[in-house]
């Protein structure tokens, strides 16, 4: 026979069992109510013993907010994404706020995914997405939800972004590994229409260019580990073979370095140097000791929280994308460079 639920308890059998008005008992749980310190106390120490809970879409109809930042990712296969929402969702919360995620699938279904995210009435929305929205912005502005693009720059001239500067990351890569003996460069992208592949792309070739090399690349169609691992077979498997590999995302980096290593014998770095962007937790384990620019994730997540809560610092107007500086990592998939010459090489 089923288990008959334990009937819900509401505010007002809290107020009967109190002696307080309805009206007294809802204010204590406004921390910006004026309210008795005792009083407060009393209806919460009952709250927790009666494990009553106030209904946060209820107090949305009567205040007209629902504290919700809805925030859409479409690449949780790329390990950066997850190190990102394990930053972002906490800083949130400690600000009042709840983090609704909905997940793009088939990667890429921005737009799509950002109508039902609207459809919760969220008060801001953030896309931590791989791939580029053109109808994005437009449809948050008609909702009346602003929004901010994380880890991505938007191709519409009104949206706000806050990234990584990944054309000048991927510069100070190339110098890194030009100091370190690079002469026949490689490159290993990701998913091409995403803002992150392009500007690194760009930047690790303009540089490379301006030294008199030239780039041999291999597209990854995404950044996954195995993408990584069949473009470097590919690239690796050519007469004129790199002897230094810089990829567009950290993922892509650990599969090339098990093709070099695995598949075809090399030996990393000596044989072949690889570089990675990101700086994801796997990128610092032993077996991958993976040399990497890390993105200043913190920073850009302390920027996301400073633009929801509208602080003074947030710097994130309308028709503006933020760029923060990343950080070379030097690990030991690359070849020691003399503090001295690369100094002299780094842009």
């Amino acid at each position: 026979m089923p288990t008959r639920l334990t009937q819900r308890i509401t505010i007002k059998d809290l107020a009967r069992e109190l002696g307080m008005s309805v009206a007294t008992v809802a204010r204590a749980f406004h921390p910006e109510a004026d309210i008795a310190a005792g009083t407060r106390a009393s209806v919460l120490r009952l709250a927790a013993e009666r494990g009553y809970q106030p209904d946060a879409l209820a107090r949305s109809m009567i205040t007209g907010r629902t504290r919700i930042v809805g925030v859409v990712v479409a690449d949780l296969h790329n390990p950066f994404y997850p190190q990102a929402l394990a930053l972002l969702s906490p800083a949130l919360q400690g600000a009042g706020f709840n983090t609704m995620l909905v997940v793009a699938e088939p990667a890429g279904a921005v737009d799509a995914a950002l109508r039902l995210l609207l459809s919760y009435r969220p008060e801001y929305a953030v896309v931590l997405a791989t791939s580029l929205t053109t109808e994005a912005t437009a449809t948050c502005a008609a909702a009346g939800v602003p929004l901010l693009f994380v880890n991505r720059v938007p191709d519409a001239r009104e949206a706000r972004a806050v990234v990584c500067d990944n054309r000048g990351g991927a510069a100070a890569m190339a110098a890194h590994l030009i100091a370190g003996g690079m002469r026949r460069p490689g490159f290993i992208g990701g998913q091409e229409n995403t803002s992150t592949h392009r500007e690194r792309r760009e930047g690790f070739i303009k540089h490379c260019a301006e030294t008199g090399m030239a780039v041999r690349e291999e597209p990854g169609g995404a950044f996954t580990y195995d993408a990584g691992r069949e473009a470097a077979r590919r690239l690796l498997n050519r007469a004129d073979r790199p002897d230094a590999l810089f990829c567009a995302g950290d993922i892509l980096a650990l599969g090339a370095i098990d093709a070099a290593r695995c598949d075809l014998g090399l030996r990393v770095p000596e044989d072949l140097a690889v570089a990675g962007f990101d700086d994801i937790p796997m990128a610092a384990w032993p077996a991958h000791d993976l040399t990497t620019m890390r993105q200043p994730l913190a920073a850009m997540v302390e920027k996301t929280l400073a633009w929801v809560l509208n602080a003074p610092d947030a710097a994130v107007d309308a028709g503006c994308v933020l760029r923060l500086p990343a950080e070379l990592v030097a690990r030991g998939t690359t070849r020691p460079v003399p503090l001295s010459l690369f100094q002299e090489t780094c842009p």
